[in-house]
Parts: C-alpha cells; sequence; structure tokens
C-alpha cells in the first residue's frame, strides 16, 4: 500500500524539470551538430551545463543557493569561449522568478548584482560580447520584477482581506456592544413596569376589603410570578454585561425620556458654543418609556457626532408627533458639503450603530445624508406606542 500511495503520488515539478533541461543540456553538448569541442573541453562543458540546470531540482528546498548556482553557472559559461547551452536559460528565468516571489525586495536586488556587473564589466574574451551581457541582464531583470510583482500583489491583497476582516469583527463587536447597552437600559423599564405590577398586586391583596380567597390567592401569585421574573432579568443582565462587575445600585438613575430633552440640548448649546434649537410639532401624546428612551438617545448621539464633525454649526432638533409615528429629525447647518461626515470616519461608527439597533428594536427606520445646503441629516420614524393609562 505505501508503495502504491507513493506511486500515486503528484511528481515533483522542480525535480522533473531539472531532469529535463540536464538532458536537453547535456545532448546539446556531447552531440554538437557542428563545431564538435575538443575532448579536452567537455569535462568543463558538461560542469557548466549540470552547474546551470541541475540547481532547479533543489527550487522547494534551497532557493537562493540553487539560484546563486545557476547564475555563477550561466555567467562563468561566456567567460570559457561559449555560450550557455539553451536549456539552462528556463532554468535560469525561473529560479529568479521564484526569488522575486518569495524573498525579500533586498535580496532580490542582491541577485541581480552579478548580471549588472557583467554587463557593463570588461569582458573582451567572453562569447557573445556586451550584447549578449546585455540581453542577460534584461532577461534577469524582467524575471525578478515579475516575481517580486506577483509578490507585492498577494501581499497587498492579504493585507486587504485583513484589514477587511478586523473592520468587520471590529463592527461586530460594536453592535454587539450597542445591543447590551440598550438592552442594560430597557432592563430598567421593563423592570419599572414589573416591580410596579408586583406592589399592586400586594397592596391589593391587603387592602380590599371583602376580597375572596381565591382573589387573594391569586393576586399573590401574581406578585410572585413578578418577583421571580425580576429575579430572571438581573441574571439576564448580568450576561448582557460587557465588564464582570455589577452596577452599583447607588450609582443606577433612571432613564431619561422625552421630558429631560431641554435639558439635553441646553447642555449641548453650552457645551458646542453654537445655537442648537428645539421644535415640537404635532399633538403631543404621552408615549412608551422605551419608546422615549429610544428618540432621546437618538437625539444624543447625533448632538454627540454633530459636535464632533461640525463643530460651533447651528444644530436644529425636532419632533414631529404625525400620524401613528414620531419622527425625529436633528441637522446641523454646516458651512456647506465640505463638513466631514459622521458615517465616513472611522471612529464615528460606533455612535450611528448605537442609532441603528436602537430604532430596528423600536421597528422604525433610520435615514442619515447630507443634508441639501450642506451639514448632516440623521431622521429617523419610531412607531408611536402611547403609555399606558
Amino acid at each position: 500500500m505505501a508503495g502504491l500511495r507513493r506511486l500515486g503520488r503528484a511528481p515533483d515539478l522542480p525535480l522533473v524539470a531539472a531532469a529535463a533541461l540536464c538532458a536537453a543540456g547535456l545532448l546539446q553538448a556531447v552531440v554538437p551538430i557542428t563545431d564538435r569541442p575538443p575532448a579536452a573541453d567537455i569535462p568543463l562543458t558538461l560542469a557548466l551545463v549540470l552547474g546551470s540546470t541541475a540547481p532547479l531540482a533543489f527550487a522547494r528546498s534551497q532557493l537562493l543557493p540553487a539560484a546563486a548556482a545557476v547564475t555563477a553557472a550561466v555567467l562563468l559559461t561566456p567567460l570559457s569561449g561559449r555560450l550557455p547551452c539553451a536549456a539552462a536559460l528556463p532554468a535560469l528565468a525561473a529560479l529568479l522568478y521564484l526569488t522575486g516571489l518569495r524573498r525579500s525586495p533586498r535580496t532580490t536586488l542582491l541577485l541581480a548584482v552579478p548580471f549588472v556587473a557583467y554587463a557593463v564589466g570588461p569582458a573582451p574574451t567572453a562569447a557573445g560580447g556586451k550584447p549578449f551581457g546585455t540581453a542577460l541582464l534584461v532577461g534577469a531583470a524582467a524575471a525578478l520584477a515579475a516575481g517580486a510583482a506577483r509578490r507585492a500583489g498577494g501581499e497587498a491583497a492579504a493585507r486587504s482581506a485583513a484589514e477587511g476582516a478586523y473592520a468587520h469583527t471590529v463592527l461586530e463587536h460594536a453592535a454587539r456592544g450597542e445591543r447590551a447597552r440598550i438592552a442594560r437600559e430597557l432592563h430598567d423599564v421593563v423592570a419599572h413596569h414589573i416591580s410596579t405590577l408586583s406592589v399592586q398586586a400586594e397592596t391589593a391583596r391587603l387592602t380590599t376589603p371583602g376580597l375572596p380567597p381565591l382573589g387573594a390567592e391569586r393576586l399573590l401569585a401574581i406578585g410572585d410570578t413578578a418577583r421571580q421574573a425580576l429575579t430572571e432579568m438581573r441574571r439576564l443582565l448580568g450576561v448582557l454585561r460587557d465588564d464582570a462587575q455589577a452596577e452599583a445600585p447607588a450609582t443606577r438613575r433612571p432613564q431619561p425620556g422625552l421630558d429631560q430633552l431641554l435639558t439635553l440640548v441646553d447642555e449641548a448649546r453650552d457645551t458646542a458654543g453654537g445655537g442648537v434649537r428645539l421644535v415640537v410639532r404635532g399633538r403631543i401624546t404621552p408615549l412608551d418609556p422605551g419608546l422615549q428612551l429610544t428618540a432621546y438617545r437618538i437625539v444624543q448621539e447625533a448632538l454627540t457626532n454633530a459636535r464632533r464633525h461640525a463643530p460651533g454649526a447651528p444644530v436644529d432638533v425636532e419632533l414631529h408627533y404625525a400620524e401613528g409615528a414620531l419622527r425625529v429629525t436633528v441637522r446641523d447647518i454646516g458651512a456647506g458639503p465640505a463638513l466631514t461626515d459622521p458615517a465616513s470616519t472611522p471612529d464615528a461608527g460606533h455612535g450611528l450603530l448605537g442609532m441603528r439597533e436602537r430604532v430596528a428594536m423600536a421597528g422604525g427606520t433610520l435615514r442619515t445624508e447630507h443634508g441639501p445646503a450642506g451639514g448632516f441629516v440623521v431622521a429617523a420614524e419610531l412607531p408611536l406606542r402611547e403609555a399606558a393609562a
């Protein structure tokens, strides 16, 4: 079986090529059509033929020694009064190409030095003279350059692929972080509702006069279920945290809503040093706390982007209570289209990513674009969910 596996292996291409070129070179050397060399020259001829072809067999394991050996044999052959055999030139070209492909630019340049010296140096007795030396230099340079160009192209492609994979990983990590942060904020909103439900059930059980035992039992079960739900939500929050340390209860604050939007706008105006205006349109409707939090965070992120990429530019914040939807629009009135696009800068994608995640969770749509008169526009449309009475 081992013998069959060996027979089934693909042949070693450099070894096969070296054997073929050696055979061709030897045939040309010892069976010439004309000008049979003197018998004393045959050993030297055979040595030069073997030196300029046989090293190709070691191209995989010993590339540089093989390339140096063939280079030396090819350059010494004209100095002995004869031109290299035809089989030597393909071997030389292949080894030089592989050197340019697999070795550093410095090594590639060093291997070109002997050809330059041969082409420009005095060699009055060399076969072929200056024309042959020049042709040899051009051919060697072409083979080395072709290999180096392919290596550079491969490295550029690999670098581009690595950068793309890294950027994708960064975005995925940022998206997971944004989802976890949003989930932590929504946890507070939902936990407040469940806590209220638990308290109301317990209050009703204790204060309702003449409550039947079955009703009291059901109210007690409602309170127990609400408390269990709170416990499970805390466990879920622990899974979603980026850091291992839970946030201390003393540092937790109620999540903001639209009633705090004016304060946010005032703070942005004081920080940015430019005009920030809040406009509210339509009939104001009490909204679900989760939707209020989403709208507040969108405005907060958009104001941060405007301050970062259009510092000092006036900013308009608009809330439009439309039929069935809340439209949130933030536009900076920049100096013109030359202002930096926040979506095109590498460090600004997380803010826009957070907006998209929040809007998607709310079932809405988000649009970010240049304004017609310059600046940048962030526009979100969120389906209305009125607050429970």
